[in-house]
């Protein structure tokens, strides 16, 4: 019996829908999925394909949309992890790209690519392992994961692959979070604002202290859990603290409440949490 195959026509080009599958990659034929309208959403590629997009041509193996029929994400590869294709044998398929960005022009292995529906990039998943060296607005930043752009084309957000010393509005903040996963890049852990000052930060390496008028102190740390690999080691929780100008919020831990405190009552300030300095590589080995 043969096989049909589906033709698209699309703002990204002619593109033929996958339908056939490997005993590798592609074990599975993965679905065409359109939206109500019936406009494409999410088109996995019969093979690598030159796609036309706002940056010029890249080839993809899996491509969405917007359901204006915009071209929404980009995938250079569309491989299906197993026991039989690891993510090693899928990144040694996976080629530098090179593309003009709103920070200039940067070369790195990429996961996917993610368009505003009027064009502009929205941003970059890198692939894992790559990293690049950003000019922020925080000054030049070697990132890994992903990085986000505004329309405008500044920096919304990005992932610091290495401890990285940043000023904030209540003192210096060693950004780092080991818990960074690299799904999309579209949201991280180093937000500026639409100024370019640090909108939020996560840390697994600095301490706020906080005291209220009244002179009751409190201290903050970034706290540990029991390491996802090894039960008898503990791996550090990163911190998380946003400012809106009047005020920080922080959450010690993603389930935790976060607490707010005002300029304006209280007197707060950072120093390094030293104690983590000599976990950093156990907690980098079992947490990126």
């Amino acid at each position: 019996m043969s096989t049909k195959i589906h033709t698209y026509s699309t703002e990204a080009g002619e593109l033929v829908a996958q339908h056939t599958t490997d005993d590798l990659r592609r074990k599975t034929l993965q679905p065409v999925e359109t939206y109500s309208n019936g406009v494409l959403k999410y088109l996995p590629l019969e093979e690598r394909t030159p796609v036309f997009t706002p940056l010029g041509i890249i080839h993809a193996e899996m491509v969405t949309f917007y359901k204006s029929g915009k071209l929404k994400r980009v995938f250079p590869l569309n491989g299906k992890l197993s026991g039989y294709w690891t993510q090693e044998d899928e990144g040694q398929l996976t080629d530098p790209l090179t593309i003009d960005t709103p920070v200039g022009i940067l070369t790195a292995k990429v996961i996917s690519l993610c368009f505003y529906e009027e064009g502009p990039l929205r941003s970059i998943t890198f692939w894992p392992e790559s990293t690049v060296s950003i000019e922020s607005p925080a000054g030049k930043i070697k990132t890994r994961v992903g990085i986000s752009f505004s329309r405008e084309g500044k920096i919304l957000s990005l992932e610091p692959a290495e401890p990285t010393p940043l000023k904030t509005p209540i003192g210096m903040i060693t950004a780092f979070d080991y818990d960074a996963v690299g799904i999309n890049g579209d949201s991280n852990s180093l937000v500026f604002d639409g100024l370019g000052n640090v909108a939020a930060i996560r840390t697994s390496l600095s301490m706020i202290t906080v005291r209220h008028s009244s002179g009751q102190e409190r201290a903050f740390i970034p706290e540990s859990r029991e390491s996802l690999c090894s039960e008898s080691e503990q791996e550090i929780v990163p911190m998380q603290i946003l400012f809106d100008g009047k005020g920080i919020s922080i959450r010690v831990t993603a389930d935790a409440d976060s607490e707010y405190f005002d300029y304006e009552n209280h007197e707060i300030s950072t120093a390094p949490f030293l104690p983590q300095l000599s976990n950093l590589s156990k907690g980098l080995i079992c947490s990126v």
